[in-house]
């Protein structure tokens, strides 16, 4: 029987509330906005890279927030260290980090409006049949996540909550 796909983090624990190192620095909010350490294991036979997202379906935008989107990640990668969203840090050098809903490249913390209760950051990555994907770092976030479902073989989440 083939192992399950599965998403886990040192930095962050499926079900928690997100901590203060992994929340945005800005639009009101003042975390330290590192993107957590996050690895993979499972991932099905036929597995040409990875990508890696943050999604809050929660934001009131009726479209939700893309917080990091970071793709063509090789296929021998099964972790991003803590830190690895500032794009500048060579981290990941090997794979992209496009826009966000902040409007640039690289992880955006959480921040949800005050008093709007908590929200869901669901953390996802995705299995893909293929090698790369024909997108750059001035890619919009649906549009990765266009590409991405039409070559997924599998995801794995991990979801934390936050609120102010």
């Amino acid at each position: 029987m083939a192992e399950a796909f599965e998403l886990t983090s040192t930095t962050v624990a499926d079900g928690d509330r997100m901590q203060p190192a992994q929340v945005y620095q800005g639009f009101g909010c003042s975390g330290d906005n590192i993107s957590p350490q996050l690895q993979w294991k499972g991932a099905p036979a036929g597995t040409r890279s990875f990508a890696v997202t943050m999604y809050d379906p929660d934001a009131p935008t009726g479209s939700g927030w893309w917080h990091w989107v970071v793709f063509n990640i090789p296929a021998n990668v099964h972790e991003i260290p803590e830190g690895a969203g500032e794009p500048k840090s060579g981290l990941i050098p090997e794979a992209t980090q496009s826009r966000t809903d902040f409007g640039g490249a690289g992880y955006g913390g959480a921040c949800p409006p005050v008093g709007h209760g908590d929200h869901r950051y669901q953390f996802r990555v995705y299995a893909l049949k293929v090698e790369q994907l024909p997108l750059d770092e001035n890619s919009p976030a649906a549009m990765v996540g266009y590409y991405i479902n039409a070559n997924k073989l599998a995801e794995a989440e991990l979801e934390v909550k936050f609120g102010r």
